[in-house]
């Protein structure tokens, strides 16, 4: 690991809460400047999934995050598919990641891997197992990776009422426009081409009931997004996730700030 890594992560104190906070569940704030009260700990795997990089311990989300993560997974398993692969959700209390995604602080986030488990996997192979590129990057177009398994991930993640939007890797995205080309469902219209998101996807939710501060994001163009908003993502080089990076620590609201400290409002 690099030590400026080491570095971010020991001068962020929301890396040092290893604990969730008292009180009812609330996302407060954005999706990347929040914050999370009552978060809930989802276990290491369970029916039909399995927990990514457990030494990390983001697998902390607002309930109504968990429930989906479970849904999802029960719904992937009806269906035949083998255990789906969940990665980064959010901290203990929510809140900026030292490095890697500026999101996922409010407990609305979650990724989950387009490759699968086939087998239950160890604490340390999950720690170290590789992801799988879904991206062609020099043609710009999914790769043989990419089939029928991941479109019917996608397909069940995204029908979701809950979703808000699902970022994907622009080639992603195509192949789901080119899939669904007949019949041009609604839900199409939440897979959000963002570069990036090449080897896993990554859901959001939107703001729940009872989370009187949290942010929504304004929300998508009306369709599926299929037309020239796509387009004009792919007349640019496909890109894969840029190299690791510290995040600077954004402006967050007085309460995470109350939480952090440990003091009630």
């Amino acid at each position: 690991m690099y030590q400026w890594i080491l570095i971010a992560a020991m001068s962020n104190p929301w890396t040092q809460q290893t604990t969730p906070s008292h009180g009812p569940a609330e996302a407060i704030g954005g999706y990347a400047a929040g914050c999370l009260q009552g978060a809930i700990e989802l276990p290491e795997h369970g029916l039909g999934y399995q927990i990514l990089r457990p030494q990390e311990k983001r697998y902390f989300g607002h309930p109504i995050m968990e429930q989906y993560v479970l849904d999802l997974a029960r719904q992937a398993k009806k269906v035949g598919l083998p255990d789906i692969l969940v990665g980064d959700m959010a901290m203990a209390k929510g809140g900026p990641f030292p490095t890697g995604h500026r999101s996922h602080q409010s407990g609305l986030d979650t990724d989950f891997w387009f490759r699968f488990a086939k087998k239950t996997l160890s604490s340390t192979e999950r720690n170290h197992i590789e992801p799988l590129e879904m991206v062609d990057f020099k043609s710009n177009h999914v790769n043989k990776n990419f089939g029928q398994q991941q479109i019917t991930l996608l397909k069940l993640a995204a029908q979701d009422p809950r979703v808000e939007r699902i970022f994907v890797n622009p080639p992603i995205k195509q192949a789901m426009c080119e899939q669904y080309a007949a019949s041009n469902p609604a839900w199409l219209g939440k897979l959000r081409p963002w570069f990036g998101h090449s080897a896993h996807f990554h859901v959001r939710l939107h703001c729940p009931v009872g989370s009187k501060d949290c942010e929504p994001q304004k929300a998508p163009p009306p369709g599926t997004g299929c037309g020239y908003e796509l387009q004009s993502w792919l007349t640019k080089p496909a890109m894969i996730s840029s190299t690791p990076a510290p995040n600077p620590i954004p402006k967050l609201p007085g309460r995470c700030e109350l939480l952090l400290s440990n003091k009630k409002r």
